[in-house]
């Protein structure tokens, strides 16, 4: 019997075409990997606009359940030219307890943001798993920062004490591990009056590697370079170890970056590569 959680966190990038090949390209990769959870960020209605979405996709070929909660929600007149729509974030897993939503703050009209949370069962009892996608712009720093400050108090309401299951926290937070906002979730700088501690489970198994997930090698996010490339703006973090080693991180990597196509046709499954980990969430006897 494993004593950890694989967990996977992805921006599955909308409906941006080739979507069905897209999609295939993610399930092959994803049903190798054999994830217990999978964390999105801008899972979509297939059609745009309501109904089943990008993640009931996934979740299906997974063998997985879905939820998922609508973030941004636009409608025909807030972007010229662009048609109404929503996307949101999406958590799969196998064991859905209790789910909520929390809306963050300093969201842009038409690209609001949350923070959804689902209680998910596993071997060691059942825990707290995060998904979230912050505010993307360069000099949207000082909003990252409120935003982050929500998560945090969020996931402490879920319970941080000793005798408490690991949390784990996804997301897409478009912003470098340098930054001000990621170092206060690893608990290196103060903003608004607080500290915190969290885990970020790339650093704790590659602490001189960049681990990139915004890359100048897929092709997709050419449309974006503006946003600077060859960056690591996707994590996985998780809460202070526990004396019993659960939260132990034993394996983080970057994955979802196969290409299918040759040439400079290929595509990836999304514009961003994914991360994965393995989280300890069994007390060692």
């Amino acid at each position: 019997m494993s004593t950890t959680l694989r967990v996977v966190t992805l921006n599955f990038w909308g409906i941006e075409p080739p979507l069905d090949r897209r999609l295939a390209l993610a399930i092959r990769q994803l049903q190798a990997l054999a994830p217990d959870v999978v964390c999105l960020q801008e899972a979509r209605p297939l059609d745009g606009v309501t109904g089943r979405t990008t993640a009931d996709v996934l979740a299906e070929a997974l063998g997985l359940g879905a939820v998922y909660a609508r973030a941004a929600q636009w409608d025909g007149a807030t972007y010229p030219g662009v048609p109404a729509g929503e996307l949101g974030n999406a958590i799969l897993a196998r064991d859905l307890e209790t789910t909520k939503t929390l809306a963050l703050p300093a969201g842009h009209p038409g690209d609001e943001r949350v923070l959804l949370s689902a209680r998910v069962g596993t071997v060691g009892g059942p825990i707290w798993v995060h998904t979230t996608h912050l505010n993307y712009r360069l000099d949207d720093g000082l909003a990252r920062e409120q935003q982050v400050l929500a998560v945090d108090e969020a996931i402490r309401a879920c319970g941080r004490g000793n005798s408490d299951a690991p949390q784990i926290l996804c997301g897409d937070m478009n912003a470098t591990p340098d930054s001000d906002e990621m170092r206060f979730l690893r608990g290196l700088t103060t903003l608004g009056g607080r500290r915190t501690h969290f885990q970020d489970a790339w650093l704790r198994r590659h602490p001189h590697a960049e681990g990139i997930t915004w890359s100048s090698e897929n092709r997709f996010t050419r449309p974006l370079r503006s946003l600077d490339l060859d960056r690591r703006i996707d994590f996985i973090y998780v809460t202070t170890r526990k004396k019993d080693g659960r939260g132990t991180v034993h394996d983080c990597r970057v994955v979802l970056d196969e290409r299918d196509g040759a040439g400079d046709d290929y595509i990836c499954a999304s514009d961003h590569f994914g991360v994965m980990a393995d989280v300890q969430v069994l007390a060692a006897p």
